[in-house]
């Protein structure tokens, strides 16, 4: 399973700012896909798709506080 970094456009990261940043995404085939953001300010967004189909997101601001319950667009690839 290999990942790819792909630099994404500015957006608003989870602090509030807009910033570019870099996606990582990496799809095992079988139902496993990782998707990670993480932006220039130092923030990161988490979305984890599993084999059984559970899903875990989670976002996390540059000074560590994790943001509960935010919603988050589907950006696809």
């Amino acid at each position: 399973m290999t990942g790819t970094r792909t630099p994404f456009a500015p957006e608003t990261a989870p602090c509030g700012r807009k910033v570019g940043g870099e996606r990582f995404m990496e799809d095992d085939g079988y139902g496993l896909l990782i998707r990670d953001w993480f932006y220039t300010c130092g923030c990161r967004r988490i979305r984890h798709e599993y084999h059984d189909g559970s899903i875990h997101m989670s976002a996390v601001r540059h000074d560590g506080k994790r943001i509960k319950d935010q919603a988050e667009p589907d950006r696809g690839k």
